[in-house]
Parts: C-alpha cells; sequence; structure tokens
C-alpha cells in the first residue's frame, strides 16, 4: 500500500528541505567566491609598493524561514579588514622614494576632488606641473591637505625624517604623515588607497618616521595566499558535491511521495 502525503504538506516539507540545505548551501558558495577575489586581489598585488593584504570578516545571519518553528543559521562575509604588519622595506636610492617606519600613511588628494586619500606606497615622482604624485597620478599632499610643487631649479632633494621637503634653497614643504588609533577604519579604494570609513580622525604621526631612497613592498607572502587559493577551490568543489547529493536526494524523495518510480 503507497502513502500519498496530502499536498499541502508535501509542499510544506519540500520546502523546508530547500530552505535547510539547498539555501544554505549557496550562502556558502557566495562566501566562498568573495573570499576567492579577495585572495586573487591579494595575490596580484604582491610586487605593489605598501599594498598590504585584506581578509574577510565573517558574521552570523539568522533567517526566519516560513512555517518553521527554528531559524536557519548561516555565515556571509560582514567586512574585509587589512593585514596590518608591514612589508618588506627595501633601499632604492632615489630621493623621492619615501618609506614610513611605523604604522603612519601618507595623505594624498583624491581624483575626484572629494578629499584626503592614505597610502602606505611612497613611490612618487614629479609630472609636467612639477607636482609631486602618487604612480596612478594622484597629488601628494601636504601637511594642510595642499599640493607639493617641486621647483625647476631643485639639484637637491632632502626628506628628513619628519617629511619636510628641503631642496639647496630651504624648506618647501612638508608630507601629510598621519596615523589613526585603528587602522581597520580605513577600506581600500583601489591604487593602493584607503579612504576613512566612520569617524576616524587622521592625527599628526607620533610613532612614525619617514625614511628618504626607501621604499615599503606589499606584505603578501605569495605561498600563503597560493595555499588559501587552494583550500577555498576545494571547499567550494566539496559544497558542490554536496549540494549535487542533495539534488538526488530530494528528486528521490519526491518519486518515492508521489508513487512514482
Amino acid at each position: 500500500m503507497k502513502y500519498a502525503m496530502p499536498e499541502r504538506d508535501f509542499h510544506k516539507q519540500t520546502d523546508d528541505v530547500m530552505e535547510n540545505s539547498i539555501f544554505i548551501g549557496l550562502s556558502r558558495q557566495m562566501v566562498l567566491q568573495d573570499n576567492m577575489d579577495i585572495v586573487a586581489n591579494n595575490l596580484a598585488n604582491m610586487n605593489t609598493p605598501g599594498f598590504r593584504g585584506q581578509n574577510l570578516v565573517f558574521n552570523e545571519y539568522i533567517s526566519e524561514p516560513r512555517g518553521q518553528e527554528d531559524p536557519i543559521r548561516m555565515v556571509y562575509d560582514h567586512t574585509q579588514y587589512q593585514v596590518t604588519e608591514p612589508g618588506p622595506v627595501k633601499r632604492t636610492g632615489n630621493s623621492l622614494d619615501v618609506a614610513i617606519n611605523g604604522p603612519a600613511f601618507f595623505g594624498v588628494q583624491s581624483a575626484d576632488g572629494t578629499g584626503v586619500r592614505y597610502t602606505r606606497a611612497g613611490n612618487f615622482s614629479v609630472n609636467a606641473n612639477g607636482e609631486l604624485i602618487t604612480p596612478s597620478g594622484h597629488l601628494v599632499a601636504d601637511q594642510g591637505g595642499g599640493t607639493i610643487t617641486i621647483p625647476d631649479d631643485a639639484s637637491e632633494i632632502n626628506i628628513d625624517k619628519n617629511g619636510s621637503i628641503s631642496t639647496q634653497d630651504g624648506e618647501i614643504a612638508r608630507l601629510m604623515v598621519v596615523e589613526f588609533d585603528n587602522v581597520q577604519t580605513l577600506y581600500p579604494e583601489g591604487n593602493g588607497l584607503y579612504a576613512v570609513d566612520g569617524d576616524a580622525v587622521p592625527m599628526p604621526a607620533a610613532n612614525s618616521t619617514v625614511e628618504q631612497g626607501m621604499l615599503e613592498g606589499s606584505n603578501i607572502e605569495p605561498v600563503i595566499e597560493m595555499t588559501r587559493m587552494i583550500e577555498i577551490s576545494r571547499e567550494y568543489q566539496k559544497v558542490q558535491k554536496i549540494l549535487e547529493n542533495e539534488h538526488e536526494r530530494q528528486r528521490t524523495l519526491i518519486q518515492k511521495m508521489t508513487g512514482n518510480s
């Protein structure tokens, strides 16, 4: 004798199965995809001066599906944070290369004029107007947020530990060098630049110094990032296999409940 479940109860049970298994599996794959994007970006910037690796921060997401007393708990990517260990510092001998010894950041002007952005990359150069710029063309900010212009007749450029820039004729400007109580309040915008998130206030550098003729590299360790990429890929494949098995289980369940072979 075959038992036929009432249509309403049957659909309720199959809906519950769908929400409790397929939905959770798909949400897991979405998180893994975001994590893979972060790792891939880290690897792509392993040779970028001043680059700091990013990692995901996970949080709990609670869903209350229809018709169920117990909520479904899942994990989703809440935000990302930067790895704060400095990259290796190498001597370049270039008078416009500067590295920061300490937790501070250089200030640069945003391309859209919306304010100051911050960077650890100190591989500066001079544009056609004599202005100090970053490799992506952003104007390097002075202590007050203005531009820094190097005189055409400058035969030597010296940058001291406080960020003061001098030529043979004396001081011409001072680099904006600032620190934050919590560097995680900065979020990446690309091109090695960070913007302030929330009410974080930049403060004059008290625990940092500037080193001329030096350049900080990326803090990415390629072997570690490659290992993370392999682990994420394997986890994604594992979840995909679970989803395939769950789909087959549901198909078999439906066939038995409807009396179809």
